[in-house]
């Protein structure tokens, strides 16, 4: 069922009416590099370019937080969130590079208009 959640980071979907609101729902993601990425991101560094293995990445992980996202909705008896927000961002710190995907939204019940 969760595969089924329209989101949309807008306030309204268009030609659909929220019926209901049901709650603040939100996915954090915490995912570490390995070893092999940051050597291949820092030669990406010095030579320039994009970082495909960081790229990657992220995008897992961004698909993992909506996944979760949806699956929460889901459980609160929504068929949508709307209003969505993605931050992505960096824990480091003793050596240790993370990277963070935080997640947020309101599910909601939609009908068709």
């Amino acid at each position: 069922m969760a595969n089924n959640i329209l989101v949309t980071t807008t306030d309204t979907l268009a030609g659909y009416r929220i019926v209901e609101y049901k709650d603040v729902v939100s996915a954090n993601i915490v995912n570490g590099s390995n070893f092999f990425a940051d050597w291949k991101a820092s030669i990406t560094d010095i030579f320039g370019g994009q970082s495909g293995t960081y790229q990657r990445k992220l995008h897992k992980i961004y698909e993992e937080a909506l996944r979760r996202l949806k699956e929460e909705a889901a459980d609160r008896g929504a068929n949508a969130i709307v209003g969505l927000k993605v931050d992505f961002g960096e824990v480091s710190g003793k050596d240790v590079q993370m990277f963070m995907v935080s997640a947020v939204g309101t599910a909601v019940r939609i009908e068709r208009e």
